[in-house]
């Protein structure tokens, strides 16, 4: 289990993150959801010790979290925005530095790194250099090379940033996929139907403060599962309704140019932080 107690982060006179407090259960996919500036990023640096807080504290399993703290940051596996991969390796070699890293047995190494590869459909490339993998497939060899050390808590910063819509949904598949071996999975994304398809709770944060916290269905179901959205000359008027009746309603009274439909993850963070994530 990964507790937050009062965690703040600041630089300066610009507090990044202020006062956060939550938990996050063992096994359990949870979402880090805000607009640009929010602290998401923050958040996961503090929790894998590269910038350390200004005040509060991270417990792991109830042990508190510090740069020291070897037992506890051999749990945590982190994949960020950023490629960091040599461009002149292999797929193979990528894998293997990895494992030396850690200590690991040469032959598990390679036994590991086979088993990931065609886990995520890239063994075929295995001997291509980093240089020549697509964007999609930098970003799966990057889950491979976390996994290696099986992690039992798996740090995400927007993992699918910059995929196009296939790949995404490629990465999706290979996250709930890995999110079934029982291992905590912490995931930041401004891809709000990410969150909404593959997260069991999300945290949404705005200038560094908590917001709100529960399932995305419970979130939805809070401010109304049915919407109707209203073109008007300037903006777009959408109004929630928990009822579909009640949505019909209105619409039938409501101007020409208007339109019925289900309730999203996104529309509650617009009436959160008031304003789209960006």
């Amino acid at each position: 289990m990964i507790e937050l107690k009062d965690l703040t982060k600041k630089f300066g006179d610009f507090t990044a993150v202020d006062g956060l407090s939550f938990e996050i259960g063992t096994g359990e996919f949870f979402g880090l959801l805000g607009p640009n500036g929010a602290g998401k990023t923050t958040t996961i640096s503090m929790l894998s010790t590269v910038l350390l807080p200004t005040s509060g504290e991270i417990y792991i399993d109830g042990v508190r979290l510090t740069r020291g703290a070897s037992e506890q940051k051999r749990k945590l596996a982190v994949i960020t925005q950023e490629y960091s991969m040599r461009q002149d390796m292999t797929m193979d070699e990528v894998m293997e530095y990895q494992g030396r890293l850690y200590y690991l047995p040469k032959k598990e190494i390679k036994k590991r790194a086979n088993e990931l590869l065609e886990f995520a459909g890239l063994s075929e490339y295995h001997r291509r250099t980093v240089r020549h993998l697509s964007g999609g497939m930098k970003r799966k060899l990057m889950i491979c090379r976390a996994l290696l050390i099986e992690p039992e808590i798996l740090l995400l910063d927007e993992p699918t940033a910059g995929m196009d819509a296939l790949s995404r949904r490629q990465m999706w598949n290979l996250l709930r996929q890995v999110s079934g071996r029982d291992m905590t999975i912490l995931l930041t994304t401004h891809y709000i139907e990410e969150a909404e398809a593959l997260c069991d709770r999300v945290a949404m944060i705005n200038r560094g403060k908590l917001r709100k916290l529960d399932s995305p269905e419970s979130l939805i179901r809070e401010i109304g599962e049915f919407t109707v959205d209203e073109t008007g000359e300037h903006d777009l008027k959408s109004t929630h309704f928990h009822t579909r009746e009640d949505a019909i309603r209105y619409l039938e009274s409501a101007s020409a140019d208007s339109t019925f439909r289900q309730t999203t993850l996104e529309d509650v963070f617009i009436e959160v932080a008031g304003r789209k994530i960006t």
